[in-house]
């Protein structure tokens, strides 16, 4: 048994604050303290308990909603095989792996899951993987402010306004500013704004979504980034809507440096937002700016494969005032659930999942655009989320979607003052074309009644 304490050191601990015993020092004062025993049930079996929860989980009515949210966190169907694979008690119990090289399966799946990210971004290498999108662009953000030492940084405004609130949230502490781009007509970024604003050779970086956060696909490409490396500024691309790397083309085939987003829609239930997992992949230019820690693939004296961590720069592993980052861990677990998925779909079947969103989310165009008094607001090309505008505040027109048990989507009022009349709407391989013809039904009748009020 490990003490930490002896009777002595715990008794010198109690005088020099003052307090009698342990019992007292943990004592709860009387102003809080319970008056009566707590009305709980008593301890039941097990078969009893389940039933418990059973009618608990009843009380939940969001499963019998039609959904087509989206807006960064995405319904996808993930096969039973990775829960069968994931949940095994290897994975399960395994910690950050200060002994690095004792965790050869962990460091293997890691290993995989960088693998994967270079594959699909195009890019040289990829880190271990971190909290989420919004953080993952926060930390690229740091990489280009660390490559130049400027102390300003460009972002679209059609990137998700949660991720540029947590951006701003680390610039704040950075003392740097944001300058934003405009959105255009079309529902993308402003690329002449974007060359105009580079030119003056102050920002740091420039982060630009695709698909931005209305689900359309942006116009960047080499020519652009070209013009900005010429800057001095780094091109960051985000994905927020990670299948979509299946359809499109690489960021690095338009000249991105930096590539961040979420990794989510691969195999990660959408569990009322989080946990999820971030990832950030960059060219070698950056790679001893990378957060975080990189798997490396060698082989031991006899030969044989073995996996290690090549780079650590986390503060915990160096000097802290030349650490690149604080982060202290990374979504293990949640980037091997994506890797598992990533595995079991192959590239064919990858494929073939974002094939059936562009599908679905055509059909969910054409439907609600159909209906009299809702139009499609941008005419930028989309791959599986679409703006619709009602002509009415949207938050009243999802209410009474709600009451018909469909979720329509979301409000963009609350973030864009200016489309508080429109809603983004997702659909994915799981979205049903009786769905879609139930919201565009819905749809017409209340847009209907607000025509004749």
């Amino acid at each position: 048994m490990y003490t930490p304490h002896t009777e002595e050191d715990i008794r010198a601990m109690l005088d020099a604050i003052g307090v009698g015993s342990l019992e007292e020092l943990l004592k709860v004062p009387d102003a809080v303290a319970l008056k009566a025993p707590l009305d709980v049930v008593p301890a039941l079996p097990e078969y009893q308990i389940a039933r418990r929860f059973e009618h608990f989980a009843k009380k939940n009515t969001g499963v019998d909603y039609v959904s087509f949210l989206g807006a960064g966190s995405y319904r996808h169907y993930a096969p039973p095989a990775i829960g069968a694979l994931a949940m095994r008690g290897e994975f399960l119990t395994a910690y950050t792996p200060y002994q690095a090289e004792v965790s050869q399966g962990y460091l293997q799946a890691i290993y995989e899951w960088q693998s994967y990210i270079c594959l699909l971004t195009g890019m040289d290498i990829a880190n271990a993987s971190v909290y989420d999108g919004a953080t993952a662009l926060a930390e690229a953000t740091i990489m280009a402010l660390n490559a130049n030492g400027r102390k300003k940084v460009l972002v679209s405004r059609a990137v998700d306004p949660n991720y540029r609130a947590v951006l701003k949230t680390y610039c704040d502490g950075l003392d740097v500013a944001i300058d934003e781009l405009p959105v255009t007509a079309a529902g993308t970024t402003d690329l002449d704004a974007l060359k105009h604003a580079v030119a003056s050779k102050e920002y740091a970086s420039v982060a630009v979504q695709t698909p931005n956060f209305f689900g359309n696909i942006e116009a960047f490409d080499a020519a652009t980034a070209s013009v900005v490396r010429e800057s001095g500024t780094v091109p960051i691309a985000v994905v927020s809507e990670a299948i979509s790397l299946a359809a499109l083309a690489t960021p690095a085939s338009w000249g991105a440096e930096i590539v961040v987003g979420e990794a989510q829609s691969f195999g990660v239930a959408m569990a009322y937002g989080g946990p999820y997992v971030g990832f950030i992949a960059s060219t070698k230019e950056h790679m001893r700016r990378i957060p975080g820690r990189l798997v490396g693939k060698t082989v031991d004296k006899d030969e044989r494969t073995a996996y290690v961590l090549t780079l650590q720069a986390r503060e915990q592993h160096i000097r802290r005032e030349r650490a690149t980052s604080n982060i202290c861990t990374n979504q293990a677990h949640c980037a091997l659930i994506a890797t598992i998925y990533l595995a079991l779909m192959g590239k064919t079947g990858l494929h073939d999942v974002a094939a059936l969103n562009l599908q679905r989310s055509r059909e969910l165009a054409t439907a609600v655009s159909s209906v009299d008094g809702v139009d499609l607001k941008f005419t930028a090309p989309f791959f599986n989320e679409i703006v619709v505008d009602v002509h009415q505040p949207a938050a009243n027109v999802l209410a009474k979607l709600q009451e018909r048990g469909i979720l329509g989507g979301v409000d963009l009022g609350p973030w864009y003052p200016e489309l508080s009349t429109c809603i983004l709407m997702n659909a994915t391989e799981l979205t049903t074309t009786g769905e879609i013809d139930a919201l565009a039904n819905a749809l017409g009748e209340i847009v209907r009644v607000h025509a004749n009020v």
